[in-house]
């Protein structure tokens, strides 16, 4: 896994397709699982939990961080599995690593994709139905709005440092 020089021209650092960053997003989401099974069925054990609402708090409080040390991990290195997939790479807003605090920083900021709905819950005690149509619609726009950020980067990126850029291999040399 190389990393970018500093010196690569803006051309190089262009964000990948709003399609594909959100191909990878989704993919990202279904690998989740995997992710949060094992670390969450641990926890139920430990804490000898018997039913799903039983220590909610304490599971959800555990998996952000299970995910927070996954997702810091693999933007330090420069790409998840799914970003890898899509050929998809986060540096910073300079083409260099992440460092591990950055990661961090763009982990939190990343939450914006789920926070505005999620507050919106508990005080319209909304149904699940509607609960999927507020997040589904925060997620488009939100996504929506890297088209007016000039370097077509979501927002999160921009306030945290680091931008995605498209690493897509060139297959005139993968032909030689």
């Amino acid at each position: 896994m190389s990393s970018l020089p500093i010196s690569h021209s803006a051309a190089v650092l262009l964000a990948p397709a709003l399609r594909r960053r959100m191909a990878a997003w989704l993919y990202e989401g279904v690998l989740m699982f995997g992710v949060v099974v094992l670390p969450g069925l641990l926890f139920g054990i430990l804490t000898n939990t018997r039913h799903a609402l039983d220590n909610r708090h304490a599971l959800q409080v555990f998996l952000f961080a299970v995910l927070g040390l996954y997702f810091t991990y693999f933007w330090a290195k420069g790409q998840t599995l799914a970003m890898k997939t899509w050929h998809i790479r986060v540096v910073d807003r300079h083409g260099r690593p992440l460092t591990r605090w950055r990661a961090l920083a763009r982990y939190l900021l990343c939450w914006i994709w789920f926070l505005p709905p999620l507050a919106l819950m508990a005080p319209f005690r909304l149904s699940g139905g509607e609960v999927t149509v507020l997040m589904l619609g925060w997620v488009a726009v939100w996504a929506l709005l890297s088209r007016f950020q000039p370097q077509r980067q979501f927002w999160h990126d921009v306030w945290a440092g680091t931008r995605l850029i498209d690493v897509q291999p060139d297959l005139a040399k993968r032909r030689t």
